[in-house]
């Protein structure tokens, strides 16, 4: 292998995406939850995995990557961008028109942090309520192993309305 090939990483390997959307997957079963689309991104805004089960329709690909480019976009969470951005409907428009209609500013991307509380990557879920599409992004990261921001899901996931 050539010594530049040796020196082209990623923030967020593979393997570790694949857990992530496995997990997702599996807790999303556990809870009874909709079919998710699950969107696995890099820091640099890279697709590192992506998996959609049958059942969902054609825009979760689409709504599950806005959700995680959001998210590495502002460097927070779509539900706190959704948070502080709610009276600043300008700035949203904005922001969706920065990013080339790839900014999904509504919970389920989820920032995934390292041990040292950097942020690696995001992932962006779609397919059910905004909150329970959170919940189980946050629940794939830990059961991957790594940290994310937000750390806990809302309170009040398992009653969000579609």
């Amino acid at each position: 292998m050539s010594e530049l090939l040796k020196a082209v990483s990623s923030s967020l390997n593979l393997a570790a995406a694949s857990r992530i959307v496995d997990a997702a997957i599996t807790e999303r079963a556990k809870n009874g939850l909709l079919p998710l689309a699950v969107a696995v991104l890099d820091a640099g805004g890279n697709l590192v995995a992506f998996q959609r089960e049958d059942g969902c329709g054609v825009l979760r690909f689409d709504i599950a990557f806005g959700k995680a480019w959001a998210a590495l976009g502002m460097g927070m969470s779509t539900r706190l961008i959704r948070d502080r951005l709610k009276e600043r409907p300008a700035f949203l428009g904005a922001l969706a028109a920065a990013s080339d209609g790839r900014f999904v500013p509504v919970p389920g991307g989820v920032l995934i942090l390292d041990a040292e509380g950097a942020a690696i990557g995001a992932v962006g879920i779609s397919g059910d309520a905004s909150d329970r599409d959170e919940y189980c992004a946050i629940a794939a990261i830990r059961a991957a192993g790594l940290g994310s921001e937000p750390a806990a899901p809302s309170p009040d996931w398992r009653s969000a309305g579609l």
